[in-house]
């Protein structure tokens, strides 16, 4: 990928993760990251291409974080309250995917596949690390959902008091016979 389509995907990106899909233009990107509009039609035909592909790397780049951070902690529930948390406190505070799930019912099909996607890989990856599916989808419910509450009132701790309980209560399921994690 050239640098100029990573300067737009993260541009992008910092406008989805603030106002959605429909927070940003082509116009908006190309004055962002300094190039002229038909530069980002010519990396990103429309404005779907555009998204789904900044949610594509963004899956990616989560799911590597998520790797790594069970090198360290082999706490899954912990891994990932850290990892929502570190979004929190960055500089755009949303996870682009919270911002588009809310909205996922009037975004174009492929963007909202992506997002699908998102969610699916986060379940998928807490189910391989122990939880039952029931407890994955209530800590994704969980950190998400005081994400954005934590975000709506403007207090961090919101988000500390939300997600307390569960990482205090979950406890792994003994390992299964044959199953390991690679480290």
């Amino acid at each position: 990928m050239s640098d100029v389509a990573a300067a737009i995907m993260d541009a992008a990106e910092r406008r989805m993760r603030k106002a959605g899909f429909n927070g940003f233009s082509f116009r908006e990107i190309a004055v962002d990251v300094g190039v002229k509009s038909s530069s980002v039609h010519y990396h990103f035909p429309t404005k779907e291409n555009l998204a789904a592909a900044v949610i594509q790397r963004y899956t990616a780049q989560t799911a590597d974080l998520i790797e790594r951070e069970l090198q360290k902690e082999p706490n899954p529930v912990k891994v990932w309250v850290k990892a929502f948390r570190g979004t929190l406190h960055s500089e755009d505070r949303m996870c682009p995917c919270a911002v588009l799930g809310a909205s996922s019912m009037d975004l174009p099909p492929e963007v909202s596949a992506e997002v699908k996607k998102f969610f699916k890989m986060c379940h998928e990856k807490l189910v391989e690390e122990g939880l039952s599916s029931d407890e994955a989808s209530q800590l994704l419910a969980t950190i998400t959902g005081a994400l954005v509450v934590a975000n709506a009132v403007n207090d961090f701790a919101t988000y500390d008091r939300a997600t307390r309980e569960f990482t205090r209560l979950w406890k792994p399921a003994p390992a299964k016979a044959g199953r390991q994690r690679s480290k």
